[in-house]
């Protein structure tokens, strides 16, 4: 008896452990009765038919991470260019994934070298370098077209390295120095010039700057000129306004007179003292007149009124 109840433990165990299956989270697994898809099991506790339903493919529904192998590609140009990348993709569909292909996994990465060497064929050199995007674009639509058969999203395609020949190596350092030593020449003749720029219109503003000074100064001293003539023209007026006013007073004909007399006789004094030569005036009786006019101007200022 203690044998037979062992017997039926065992195999009640077995049944428990071949009906009672529990998934993982972001997993699913493939069944198949009696060698044909029966359904997939999602993640939670599940129960099978002992002996009649299998688990026969086991998928994480995870992103996976895929290593590209390195290749060699040859680019438009003729030029050898050896390129590895990283593939990521995720399985949506386990039960294509379990019958679509043999291997998901070998198709994607064979898959992902051919699309690669097409790609790179259609570029020259240059651009494989400058256009990393667009290749992996490229990549990533061609290879979810044809993994949707395997029951897999291909999410994106990064290239890791691009490398050329050792010689395309040293052309493109070459190349490189070359167009920064021209940049570096063309930044110091355009400081050059900038500085000639800058000296010139700094002469330009300086010479505009005396000119204007030097106009202002002139127009300063003509105006200055101009009110010391206008005060001269005004002082010379406003005598000449006295005299004659003095003169239409009581005795300013007179008084003008004796001045002018006065004049004249100090004019042949002061010839005489500059002069050895005596200066003997033309008519004797202009001198004679001269000076009796004088007297009887004299005379008649003393006579009081």
């Amino acid at each position: 008896m203690d044998i037979l109840a062992l017997v039926l433990l065992a195999v009640a165990a077995v049944f428990i452990v071949r009906s009672v299956k529990v998934v993982p989270q972001q997993h699913a697994w493939v069944v198949e009765r009696l060698g044909k898809y029966h359904t997939t099991l999602t993640p939670g506790l599940s129960l099978l038919v002992p002996f009649v339903d299998q688990v026969a493919y086991k998928h994480s529904l995870k992103e996976i991470p895929l290593d590209v192998p390195s290749q060699v590609c040859i680019t438009r140009d003729n030029t050898q260019l050896t390129v590895d990348g990283i593939l990521y993709f995720q399985v949506t569909d386990p039960m294509r994934a379990s019958y679509g292909s043999s291997n998901y996994i070998v198709a994607i990465t064979q898959l992902a070298q051919t699309t690669l060497r097409s790609i790179i064929g259609r570029m020259e050199l240059d651009r494989t370098f400058e256009e990393r995007d667009a290749i992996n674009a490229q990549v990533v639509a061609a290879l979810d077209e044809a993994a949707l058969n395997w029951g897999v999203k291909v999410l994106r395609y990064e290239i890791k390295d691009l490398t050329p020949p050792a010689e395309i190596l040293r052309s493109m350092q070459a190349q490189i120095t070359a167009e920064r030593e021209k940049r570096a020449l063309i930044a110091a003749s355009e400081g050059r010039r900038q500085e000639q720029i800058n000296i010139a219109s700094g002469e330009r503003e300086a010479f505009i700057a005396r000119s204007e000074g030097q106009k202002q100064a002139e127009i300063n001293q003509a105006q200055g000129e101009a009110a010391a003539i206008l005060a001269v023209a005004e002082a010379t007026a406003d005598a000449i306004r006295q005299v004659a006013e003095a003169i239409r007073q009581p005795g300013g004909e007179q008084a003008v007179q004796l001045r002018v007399a006065e004049k004249g006789v100090e004019a042949f004094a002061q010839l005489a003292q500059k002069n050895n030569t005596m200066i003997v005036p033309a008519s004797l009786g202009e001198v004679s007149g001269l000076i009796a006019s004088a007297m009887a101007l004299m005379q008649n200022a003393k006579v009081p009124r």
